[in-house]
Protein backbone atom coordinates (compact mmCIF):
# COMPACT_ATOMS: atom_id res chain seq x y z
CA UNK A 1 0.00 0.00 0.00
CA UNK A 2 1.17 4.03 -0.56
CA UNK A 3 0.00 6.85 0.38
CA UNK A 4 -1.92 7.22 -2.81
CA UNK A 5 -4.08 4.57 -1.98
CA UNK A 6 -4.82 5.93 1.61
CA UNK A 7 -6.04 8.74 -0.11
CA UNK A 8 -7.87 6.93 -2.37
CA UNK A 9 -9.20 5.10 0.46
CA UNK A 10 -9.75 8.01 3.04
CA UNK A 11 -11.64 10.16 0.52
CA UNK A 12 -8.72 12.86 0.67
CA UNK A 13 -6.40 14.44 -1.22
CA UNK A 14 -2.09 12.82 -0.85
CA UNK A 15 -1.20 16.14 0.30
CA UNK A 16 -3.18 15.66 3.31
CA UNK A 17 -2.17 11.97 3.60
CA UNK A 18 2.08 13.29 3.74
CA UNK A 19 0.70 15.97 6.24
CA UNK A 20 -1.05 13.38 8.66
CA UNK A 21 2.12 10.66 8.41
CA UNK A 22 4.55 13.80 8.75
CA UNK A 23 2.58 15.41 11.50
CA UNK A 24 1.86 18.67 10.59
CA UNK A 25 0.06 21.00 12.40
CA UNK A 26 -2.28 21.99 9.34
CA UNK A 27 -4.76 19.63 8.91
CA UNK A 28 -8.41 19.29 10.15
CA UNK A 29 -9.23 16.64 13.03
CA UNK A 30 -11.56 14.78 10.68
CA UNK A 31 -8.94 14.95 7.94
CA UNK A 32 -6.43 13.62 10.40
CA UNK A 33 -8.42 11.01 11.98
CA UNK A 34 -9.77 9.61 8.87
CA UNK A 35 -6.11 9.28 7.63
CA UNK A 36 -4.89 6.91 10.87
CA UNK A 37 -7.94 5.11 10.31
CA UNK A 38 -6.87 3.69 7.52
CA UNK A 39 -3.40 3.60 8.61
CA UNK A 40 -4.28 1.68 11.38
CA UNK A 41 -6.46 -0.75 9.57
CA UNK A 42 -3.97 -1.78 7.08
CA UNK A 43 -1.06 -2.00 8.77
CA UNK A 44 0.84 0.81 7.13
CA UNK A 45 4.46 1.53 7.89
CA UNK A 46 5.27 5.16 6.47
CA UNK A 47 9.38 4.63 6.07
CA UNK A 48 10.70 4.16 2.50
CA UNK A 49 12.31 0.69 3.48
CA UNK A 50 8.89 -0.97 4.35
CA UNK A 51 7.64 0.58 0.87
CA UNK A 52 10.17 -0.50 -0.73
CA UNK A 53 9.55 -3.89 0.24
CA UNK A 54 5.97 -4.21 -0.50
CA UNK A 55 5.77 -2.19 -4.30
CA UNK A 56 7.44 -2.68 -7.77
CA UNK A 57 7.76 0.79 -8.07
CA UNK A 58 8.87 3.39 -6.05
CA UNK A 59 7.41 7.35 -5.18
CA UNK A 60 10.76 8.97 -6.25
CA UNK A 61 10.63 11.89 -8.43
CA UNK A 62 14.31 12.68 -9.80
CA UNK A 63 15.97 16.00 -9.18
CA UNK A 64 19.13 16.31 -11.59
CA UNK A 65 21.08 19.95 -10.84
CA UNK A 66 23.51 21.02 -13.05
CA UNK A 67 26.12 24.07 -11.86
CA UNK A 68 27.08 23.00 -8.57
CA UNK A 69 27.77 26.58 -6.84
CA UNK A 70 25.28 28.54 -8.87
CA UNK A 71 23.04 30.62 -5.88
CA UNK A 72 20.02 30.94 -8.33
CA UNK A 73 19.02 27.42 -7.79
CA UNK A 74 18.41 27.80 -3.85
CA UNK A 75 14.73 28.99 -3.75
CA UNK A 76 13.88 26.74 -6.80
CA UNK A 77 15.48 23.82 -4.46
CA UNK A 78 13.50 24.54 -1.73
CA UNK A 79 10.34 25.12 -3.61
CA UNK A 80 10.82 21.81 -5.29
CA UNK A 81 11.38 19.80 -2.20
CA UNK A 82 8.68 21.04 -0.68
CA UNK A 83 5.91 20.44 -3.14
CA UNK A 84 7.27 16.74 -4.21
CA UNK A 85 7.04 16.11 0.04
CA UNK A 86 3.29 18.24 0.31
CA UNK A 87 2.50 15.73 -3.36
CA UNK A 88 3.57 12.29 -1.20
CA UNK A 89 6.47 11.59 -3.21
CA UNK A 90 9.98 11.40 -2.50
CA UNK A 91 12.77 13.75 -3.91
CA UNK A 92 15.99 12.32 -5.03
CA UNK A 93 18.76 15.05 -5.85
CA UNK A 94 22.00 15.31 -7.51
CA UNK A 95 24.17 18.08 -7.98
CA UNK A 96 26.62 18.02 -11.45
CA UNK A 97 28.97 19.86 -12.98
CA UNK A 98 27.95 22.45 -15.21
CA UNK A 99 30.04 20.27 -17.79
CA UNK A 100 28.36 17.24 -17.13
CA UNK A 101 25.85 15.30 -19.00
CA UNK A 102 22.18 16.06 -17.20
CA UNK A 103 20.78 12.83 -19.90
CA UNK A 104 23.25 10.58 -18.50
CA UNK A 105 22.91 10.93 -15.11
CA UNK A 106 19.20 11.38 -15.50
CA UNK A 107 19.35 7.86 -17.18
CA UNK A 108 21.29 6.21 -14.48
CA UNK A 109 19.30 7.59 -12.10
CA UNK A 110 16.34 6.31 -13.60
CA UNK A 111 17.74 3.09 -13.40
CA UNK A 112 19.29 3.12 -9.59
CA UNK A 113 16.46 5.02 -7.76
CA UNK A 114 13.41 3.76 -9.78
CA UNK A 115 12.14 6.66 -10.67
CA UNK A 116 8.63 8.09 -11.68
CA UNK A 117 9.64 11.21 -13.43
CA UNK A 118 12.35 13.78 -13.47
CA UNK A 119 13.52 17.51 -13.10
CA UNK A 120 16.24 18.99 -14.99
CA UNK A 121 17.46 22.02 -13.27
CA UNK A 122 19.56 24.17 -15.63
CA UNK A 123 20.09 21.71 -18.14
CA UNK A 124 21.06 22.27 -21.72
CA UNK A 125 18.63 24.00 -24.84
CA UNK A 126 19.47 21.42 -27.58
CA UNK A 127 18.42 17.82 -26.32
CA UNK A 128 17.66 15.70 -29.36
CA UNK A 129 15.62 13.16 -29.70
CA UNK A 130 18.20 10.30 -29.48
CA UNK A 131 19.44 11.89 -26.50
CA UNK A 132 16.73 11.59 -24.75
CA UNK A 133 15.64 8.03 -26.10
CA UNK A 134 17.44 6.66 -22.78
CA UNK A 135 14.71 8.51 -20.67
CA UNK A 136 11.38 6.95 -20.15
CA UNK A 137 9.91 8.21 -17.82
CA UNK A 138 8.02 12.22 -17.51
CA UNK A 139 10.76 15.18 -17.31
CA UNK A 140 10.59 18.77 -17.07
CA UNK A 141 13.42 21.28 -17.91
CA UNK A 142 13.17 23.84 -15.01
CA UNK A 143 14.81 27.41 -15.73
CA UNK A 144 15.70 25.92 -19.21
CA UNK A 145 14.06 25.69 -22.49
CA UNK A 146 14.62 23.31 -25.66
CA UNK A 147 15.47 26.08 -27.88
CA UNK A 148 17.78 24.62 -30.06
CA UNK A 149 16.80 21.01 -29.69
CA UNK A 150 14.81 19.18 -32.10
CA UNK A 151 12.27 17.36 -29.32
CA UNK A 152 8.73 17.81 -30.58
CA UNK A 153 6.87 20.18 -28.02
CA UNK A 154 4.03 17.37 -27.20
CA UNK A 155 7.38 14.93 -25.77
CA UNK A 156 9.02 17.23 -23.13
CA UNK A 157 7.64 19.68 -20.61
CA UNK A 158 9.69 23.29 -19.82
CA UNK A 159 9.00 25.92 -17.31
CA UNK A 160 11.18 29.11 -17.89
CA UNK A 161 10.99 32.70 -18.55
CA UNK A 162 11.48 34.15 -21.98
CA UNK A 163 15.56 34.34 -21.92
CA UNK A 164 16.07 36.32 -25.51
CA UNK A 165 13.58 38.69 -24.90
CA UNK A 166 14.50 39.98 -21.54
CA UNK A 167 17.96 40.15 -22.58
CA UNK A 168 16.89 42.21 -25.19
CA UNK A 169 14.90 44.30 -22.88
CA UNK A 170 17.72 44.82 -20.53
CA UNK A 171 20.02 45.73 -23.49
CA UNK A 172 17.38 48.07 -25.01
CA UNK A 173 17.14 49.54 -21.61
CA UNK A 174 20.69 50.74 -21.76
CA UNK A 175 20.76 51.62 -25.26
CA UNK A 176 17.74 54.13 -24.25
CA UNK A 177 19.37 55.68 -21.31
CA UNK A 178 22.52 56.92 -23.37
CA UNK A 179 24.77 54.05 -23.71
CA UNK A 180 26.84 52.95 -26.71
CA UNK A 181 29.48 51.54 -25.56
CA UNK A 182 27.89 48.34 -23.54
CA UNK A 183 29.64 45.20 -23.20
CA UNK A 184 28.51 41.67 -22.87
CA UNK A 185 29.47 39.01 -20.27
CA UNK A 186 28.92 35.99 -20.06
CA UNK A 187 30.10 32.24 -20.56
CA UNK A 188 30.26 31.71 -23.71
CA UNK A 189 28.45 32.86 -26.67
CA UNK A 190 27.87 29.38 -28.61
CA UNK A 191 27.53 27.22 -25.58
CA UNK A 192 24.38 26.05 -26.35
CA UNK A 193 22.84 26.80 -22.93
CA UNK A 194 21.23 30.26 -21.48
CA UNK A 195 24.27 32.11 -21.87
CA UNK A 196 23.91 31.33 -25.71
CA UNK A 197 20.21 32.41 -25.84
CA UNK A 198 20.60 35.53 -23.52
CA UNK A 199 23.43 36.94 -25.94
CA UNK A 200 21.00 36.68 -28.68
CA UNK A 201 18.89 38.85 -27.01
CA UNK A 202 21.87 41.14 -26.46
CA UNK A 203 22.78 40.83 -30.26
CA UNK A 204 18.99 41.67 -31.35
CA UNK A 205 18.80 44.79 -29.16
CA UNK A 206 22.40 46.40 -30.57
CA UNK A 207 20.90 45.74 -33.90
CA UNK A 208 17.84 47.28 -33.71
CA UNK A 209 19.36 49.91 -32.47
CA UNK A 210 21.72 50.17 -35.59
CA UNK A 211 24.58 49.09 -33.65
CA UNK A 212 26.99 45.99 -34.72
CA UNK A 213 28.07 43.68 -32.22
CA UNK A 214 32.34 44.21 -31.29
CA UNK A 215 34.33 41.10 -30.31
CA UNK A 216 36.47 43.23 -28.30
CA UNK A 217 32.86 43.79 -26.18
CA UNK A 218 32.11 40.23 -25.78
CA UNK A 219 33.81 39.17 -22.23
CA UNK A 220 33.91 34.85 -22.21
CA UNK A 221 34.99 33.88 -19.06
CA UNK A 222 33.89 30.08 -19.64
CA UNK A 223 31.68 28.89 -17.01
CA UNK A 224 29.00 31.14 -14.23
CA UNK A 225 31.00 31.78 -11.35
CA UNK A 226 31.82 34.59 -9.29
CA UNK A 227 35.45 33.60 -9.20
CA UNK A 228 35.61 33.15 -13.13
CA UNK A 229 33.56 36.71 -14.03
CA UNK A 230 35.87 38.57 -11.46
CA UNK A 231 39.43 37.11 -12.80
CA UNK A 232 37.96 37.60 -16.86
CA UNK A 233 36.79 41.14 -15.83
CA UNK A 234 40.27 41.84 -14.25
CA UNK A 235 42.26 40.49 -17.98
CA UNK A 236 39.41 42.53 -19.63
CA UNK A 237 39.80 46.07 -18.36
CA UNK A 238 43.49 45.72 -18.51
CA UNK A 239 43.41 45.76 -22.15
CA UNK A 240 41.65 49.47 -21.92
CA UNK A 241 38.77 48.53 -24.04
CA UNK A 242 36.31 51.76 -23.75
CA UNK A 243 32.68 51.13 -22.14
CA UNK A 244 30.09 52.63 -20.19
CA UNK A 245 27.95 49.24 -19.50
CA UNK A 246 27.65 45.94 -18.76
CA UNK A 247 24.79 43.64 -18.90
CA UNK A 248 25.87 40.59 -17.21
CA UNK A 249 23.95 37.55 -18.50
CA UNK A 250 23.18 36.10 -14.79
CA UNK A 251 23.40 38.03 -11.82
CA UNK A 252 26.47 35.77 -10.15
CA UNK A 253 28.96 37.20 -13.18
CA UNK A 254 27.64 40.90 -12.51
CA UNK A 255 28.81 40.79 -8.71
CA UNK A 256 32.75 38.97 -9.60
CA UNK A 257 32.87 42.46 -12.62
CA UNK A 258 31.55 44.49 -10.15
CA UNK A 259 34.49 43.60 -8.01
CA UNK A 260 36.89 43.71 -10.41
CA UNK A 261 35.63 47.38 -11.64
CA UNK A 262 36.19 48.64 -7.90
CA UNK A 263 39.37 46.96 -7.69
CA UNK A 264 40.17 49.30 -11.40
CA UNK A 265 39.02 52.57 -9.50
CA UNK A 266 35.82 52.42 -11.88
CA UNK A 267 32.81 53.43 -10.07
CA UNK A 268 29.45 51.85 -10.52
CA UNK A 269 26.71 53.63 -11.64
CA UNK A 270 28.97 56.92 -12.40
CA UNK A 271 31.29 55.69 -14.58
CA UNK A 272 29.79 52.33 -15.94
CA UNK A 273 26.33 50.69 -15.60
CA UNK A 274 25.77 47.52 -14.79
CA UNK A 275 22.35 45.77 -15.51
CA UNK A 276 21.78 41.13 -15.41
CA UNK A 277 19.27 38.58 -15.52
CA UNK A 278 18.28 36.02 -12.22
CA UNK A 279 17.51 38.44 -9.29
CA UNK A 280 18.86 36.35 -6.81
CA UNK A 281 19.07 37.36 -3.20
CA UNK A 282 22.49 38.26 -2.41
CA UNK A 283 22.76 40.41 -5.09
CA UNK A 284 20.14 42.83 -3.52
CA UNK A 285 22.56 43.48 -1.13
CA UNK A 286 25.63 44.70 -3.00
CA UNK A 287 26.95 48.21 -2.68
CA UNK A 288 24.98 49.27 -4.73
CA UNK A 289 22.49 47.17 -4.97
CA UNK A 290 22.24 45.67 -8.69
CA UNK A 291 19.57 45.95 -11.26
CA UNK A 292 18.59 42.85 -12.50
CA UNK A 293 15.67 41.21 -14.12
CA UNK A 294 14.04 38.72 -11.34
CA UNK A 295 12.94 35.66 -11.99
CA UNK A 296 10.32 34.01 -10.32
CA UNK A 297 11.95 31.49 -9.14
CA UNK A 298 9.36 29.50 -6.12
CA UNK A 299 7.27 29.51 -9.12
CA UNK A 300 9.80 28.22 -11.90
CA UNK A 301 10.18 25.18 -9.09
CA UNK A 302 5.79 24.63 -8.39
CA UNK A 303 4.96 25.23 -11.87
CA UNK A 304 7.88 21.89 -13.04
CA UNK A 305 6.54 19.53 -9.58
CA UNK A 306 2.95 20.57 -10.64
CA UNK A 307 3.14 19.66 -14.48
CA UNK A 308 5.92 16.86 -13.58
CA UNK A 309 3.17 14.89 -11.47
CA UNK A 310 0.52 15.83 -13.43
CA UNK A 311 2.13 13.53 -15.93
CA UNK A 312 3.10 10.62 -13.73
CA UNK A 313 -0.97 10.63 -12.76
CA UNK A 314 -2.19 10.76 -16.50
CA UNK A 315 -3.95 14.32 -15.63
CA UNK A 316 -2.00 16.58 -17.94
CA UNK A 317 0.03 17.09 -21.29
CA UNK A 318 3.35 18.03 -21.57
CA UNK A 319 3.48 21.67 -21.59
CA UNK A 320 6.43 24.79 -22.71
CA UNK A 321 5.27 27.37 -19.61
CA UNK A 322 6.96 31.03 -19.88
CA UNK A 323 6.95 32.82 -16.80
CA UNK A 324 7.39 37.00 -16.97
CA UNK A 325 10.80 38.28 -14.90
CA UNK A 326 10.16 41.55 -12.77
CA UNK A 327 12.46 44.47 -13.28
CA UNK A 328 14.57 45.41 -9.74
CA UNK A 329 15.74 48.95 -10.17
CA UNK A 330 18.85 48.20 -7.82
CA UNK A 331 21.39 50.92 -8.04
CA UNK A 332 23.90 50.00 -10.51
CA UNK A 333 22.70 52.11 -13.83
CA UNK A 334 22.68 55.75 -14.38
CA UNK A 335 21.71 57.57 -17.48
CA UNK A 336 24.37 59.17 -19.33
Amino acid sequence: MTIKDIARISGVSVSTVSRVLNQHPDVSEDARNKVLEIVERYNYIPNNSARALGQSKSDNIGLIVRGISNPFYTSIIHEIEKDIEDAGYTLVMQQIASTADELLAGAMMEQDKRLLGLIFLGGRLDYTKEQVAAIDIPFVSCSSNNAYGTLDSDSYSSVSIDDTQTAYEAVKGLYQGGHRRIAVLLSRPDDGSVSQIRYEGYVKALTEMGMAPEEDLIISVGSYNIADAYQGMLQWLDRGISFDAVFAIADNLAMGAMRAMRERGIEIPKQCSVVAIDGIEVSEYMAPALSTYCQPMEQLGSTSVQLLIDLIEQEGAHQQVVLPTVFRQGGTIMER
